[in-house]
């Protein structure tokens, strides 16, 4: 197997060490994730990592100088939009899903783009996106659609495990947005399930900062069905799915089919 070709990194130096990872191909779905993830690596002030993975090109010369092609291409893109970006760039020669996850190790998050609802009817199957979801190391942005619309000032996420919270104070921070945090209950879960529900959304959020401006938001409900809903009026919709499960519970599922923006699959590490 020939060695996977990368180039070094270039430009201005960066604040945060761990790069911003992107999956691309020749898809416009591919395009929009790499202009999200540019926008996302500047907003860290994180270099960018341009993966794309060609196994069935390996052994083919004139394969692999159409790779470098289209990855200079991109890194062109990057550089047209967020020219303080240091952008680097690697041909793959595996399947995509073993690459992404391999470069999923020293990220800071990555980003693949969807082919949208009918794209996304497979993952209860087995997509790409749902599979590196489920076993990266890093949180995972998968872009619905274009991923750039009208933006909302909003960041979503469903209140569970802390690292999925952090990653969306985090995002809130950055974007100078609105946090919106959730979290659900049924009405079959016992007494006092309101309560409960507020009392986790003032622990899990007790160490965010003072300047964030958040929107707690204890409902009964489905909470896929209550955090698709709010995707309609976000920027970015942030869950958390068990580190190491090697899949993606139903409400992951059901937003990444549903959201009308870009999730972000966080894994909660067992500690």
């Amino acid at each position: 197997m020939k060695a996977a070709a990368v180039r070094p990194w270039c430009g201005a130096t960066s604040t945060v060490r761990e790069p911003v990872v992107v999956g691309v191909d020749s898809s416009e779905p591919s395009l929009w994730a790499l202009d999200w993830a540019a926008d996302e690596a500047a907003l860290r002030g994180a270099p960018l990592h341009l993966v794309h993975a060609s196994e069935w090109r390996r052994d083919a010369e004139d394969g692999w100088s159409h790779d470098r092609r289209l990855l200079e291409s991109a890194a062109r893109r990057v550089h047209r939009r967020a020219p303080d970006v240091r952008v680097s760039t690697e041909v793959a020669g595996e399947d995509p899903e073993p690459a992404l996850l391999r470069a999923a190790r020293n990220a800071t998050a990555l980003v693949l783009g969807s082919r949208g609802r009918a794209g996304l009817t497979g993952l209860l199957r087995g997509s790409v996106s749902a599979a590196v979801a489920a076993r990266a190391e890093c949180p995972v942005i998968v872009v619905r659609g274009q991923g750039a619309g009208a933006a909302h000032g909003r960041v979503v996420v469903g209140v569970g495990g802390p690292a999925a919270v952090r990653f969306a104070v985090r995002e809130a921070v950055v974007r100078d947005a609105e946090l919106e945090a959730v979290r659900t209950w049924r009405a079959s879960s016992g007494e006092n399930h309101e309560q409960r529900a507020r009392a986790a959304l003032e622990r899990a959020l007790r160490h965010a900062p003072e300047r964030l401006r958040i929107r707690r938001r204890a409902a009964e409900g489905h909470a896929r069905q209550l955090l698709v809903s709010a995707s309609f009026a976000a920027d970015l919709l942030v869950v958390g799915t068990r580190s190491g499960a090697g899949r993606l519970g139903l409400v992951t599922h059901r937003v990444l089919r549903d959201a009308a923006c870009p999730v972000a699959v966080v894994p909660e590490h067992r500690r």
